[in-house]
């Protein structure tokens, strides 16, 4: 008996989706494309938004910025939720490993009182900043026009939430889960006049109205400064006086805005390059915006670092906007 084994191949119907089809061609598209382009509905609404009926859902006229496809953006880290997922567990694994390794070591106790009364000082009350950034980020998903921008603004304010979480538990890891620190902590953030520019400058984005300035003011100009400040210049100081300790607690932090970045750059850039108008916009939204960060900044670093340390912050931002080419 003669067993003959041959192969049937089956011709897909489709290759595709037909918006990925018309965008990108009759090919097999992936899963970041099927998920992130021409989604966003943009005709035949049912109704208007009850509390501005003047606008449409996803109305392009909610931002002074100009885009003749607003689908023209690509996320270069092409997080679509799964992917999204994927990376944040493995980003947060390696945290829930420092953060148990800090605990079952008692690496607090090596701290001297001086050094945790100035972490709970300096770094802790960012936990507030971030809860606006996280409102922030998700202003721009609500009123955002395309799906593969506002999908990564909603990653970015839930990161923010996440990070949020982590600082409170950096004082609880600090006090012993006694919560004092975050009392204190808070009361910094309402009454220390080192944090009021801070403060202030958070609640002024909270209630701005063009999506895209919240971008910029938030995502592109105040977290440049912040996370350079404290999260590269404040870790180095507090290393040199014996809270060396402290960097395994705020790697998130740091590996978090390394990989966000190259979303934030990769959208201004597209912006910029698209025209004249969005080039000159946003680099007076970045003046602006970037003068009162520095001001609002500079008590705060001065004693966290030192007073040169926001100029060296600037100096940093200046160049991720020059790459950009603002």
């Amino acid at each position: 008996m003669t067993i003959e084994i041959k192969t049937a191949t089956l011709e897909p119907i489709r290759n595709t989706f037909e918006h990925t089809k018309r965008r990108f061609g009759d090919k097999p598209a992936s899963r970041y494309q099927e998920a992130s382009y021409d989604i966003a509905p943009e005709n035949n609404f049912h109704y208007r938004p009850m509390w501005q009926p003047e606008k449409l859902l996803n109305d392009t006229s909610r931002t002074a910025v100009v885009m003749e496809d607003w689908y023209a953006y690509k996320d270069p880290r092409q997080f679509y939720y799964g992917t999204y997922v994927q990376a944040r567990a493995k980003l947060q694994e390696v945290t829930e490993s420092n953060y148990a390794f800090f605990n079952k070591r008692g690496l607090a106790d090596r701290m001297s009182d001086e050094v945790k009364s100035k972490i709970i000082r300096c770094l802790v009350p960012l936990r507030h900043m971030e809860l606006g950034a996280n409102m922030n980020n998700v202003l721009c998903t609500a009123y955002g026009t395309s799906t593969v921008l506002t999908q990564a603004f909603l990653y970015n304010g839930m990161d923010r939430l996440g990070i949020a979480q982590y600082l409170s538990r950096i004082g609880l890891l600090l006090d012993g889960n006694s919560t004092e620190s975050l009392a204190t902590a808070k009361e910094y953030w309402m009454t220390d006049s080192a944090w009021q520019g801070l403060r202030r400058y958070t609640e002024n984005t909270l209630v701005l109205e063009d999506w895209f300035e919240v971008f910029i003011a938030q995502d592109v100009v105040l977290d440049t400064l912040v996370y350079d400040l404290i999260y590269r210049q404040f870790d180095e100081a507090i290393t040199e006086e014996g809270g060396s300790d402290l960097a395994m607690l705020i790697e998130f932090m740091q590996e978090w805005h390394k990989d966000n970045s190259r979303w934030v750059d990769a959208t201004l850039k597209s912006t910029v390059a698209e025209s004249e108008h969005n080039k000159e916009l946003i680099g007076r939204w970045v003046a602006e915006w970037q003068e009162k960060a520095v001001a609002d900044l500079a008590p705060l670093a001065e004693i966290a670092v030192g007073e040169e340390a926001v100029k060296a912050s600037v100096e940093v931002l200046n160049k991720r906007l020059a790459k950009a080419g603002i």
